[in-house]
Parts: structure tokens; C-alpha cells; sequence
């Protein structure tokens, strides 16, 4: 089989790239898994455009990723604060990816700015790729690309 027969824009890959596939949405996903929800947190530490931020957090919504939780502080309106849903923290493990990718290779000479680790234990945190029998997939390891049931073949 060779993937080059596959119909890529039903790749779950470019599916996903849709929804998050530019620098602001990752960047707002990043702050909402760190604990920053209120809109106006969100805008002042990303320094962004604010009608960018509305239709970030729009479309993170409408794909399920995020909730809008209603929130009144004494004497004021009601607000509201942006939570990640399961399937918004399903992403954990690709913005951690993305993170050692950018440690081990863009990284200054001063080395990452933050490090991840357990707040259990205190031990850094770690993307791994395993197979459903327990090995460990090296970058370099060979895969191989089966059409799965959702393939169009053409």
C-alpha cells in the first residue's frame, strides 16, 4: 500500500491541523492547560488582538476542545472563563511534543525557558510512542501507513 493512494484531507492529521493548526490557537491552548481562563488573562499574557483571542476561543469551543463556564466576581457581570473539555486535554500530549521538539532543536544557548514535571513526584515529564504491544518507538524506528477504516483509496 502506498500512502500516496490515500485521500489526505480525511487524515485525522489534517483535521486536527485544521483546529489547531496555527501558532495562536496552540499558544492559547498552551495557557489554558498552565490555568490562565479569564479573556482578559488570556489576551494581556499572549498579547494578542483581542477579535483575534474571540475567534480563537470560538473555534476552539465550536470543536468541542473548550467550554465557556459563566463566572460573576461580587458587584459585577457575569464573565465568563474558558475550560479545557476531555477532549481539549487529549492535546496535552502534542503541545508536550511540541515542547521537547522545541527544547532539543530551537532551544537558545541558555537552554528551555520552563520544564514540565509530575506534580506527584517531581520527576520531568516526557512524551513517549509505544505500540499497542509495549515497545518503545524510536524516532527512527520504521512504520507503516494501513488505510484504516475511514480510508478513501483513489
Amino acid at each position: 500500500m502506498d500512502p500516496r493512494d490515500l485521500e489526505s484531507t480525511r487524515c485525522s492529521i489534517a483535521r486536527t491541523a485544521a483546529l489547531v493548526g496555527d501558532a495562536w490557537t496552540v499558544l492559547v491552548l498552551r495557557d489554558l492547560f498552565n490555568g490562565i481562563r479569564r479573556f482578559d488573562d488570556l489576551a494581556r499574557h499572549l498579547r494578542i488582538a483581542r477579535n483575534v483571542l474571540t475567534r480563537r476561543l470560538a473555534a476552539l469551543t465550536a470543536a468541542g476542545f473548550v467550554e465557556r463556564v459563566p463566572y460573576r466576581e461580587p458587584g459585577r457581570r457575569e464573565r465568563h472563563e474558558y475550560r479545557l473539555t476531555p477532549a481539549g486535554r487529549d492535546l496535552r500530549p502534542v503541545l508536550i511534543a511540541m515542547l521537547e521538539f522545541g527544547d532539543r532543536h530551537l532551544a537558545g544557548d541558555d537552554g528551555p525557558p520552563v520544564t514540565i514535571e509530575h506534580a506527584g513526584c517531581g520527576a520531568a515529564v516526557h512524551v513517549e510512542l509505544r505500540c499497542a504491544e509495549g515497545h518503545l518507538v524510536e524516532p527512527a524506528t520504521r512504520l507503516r501507513t494501513l488505510p484504516g477504516p475511514g480510508a478513501l483509496v483513489g
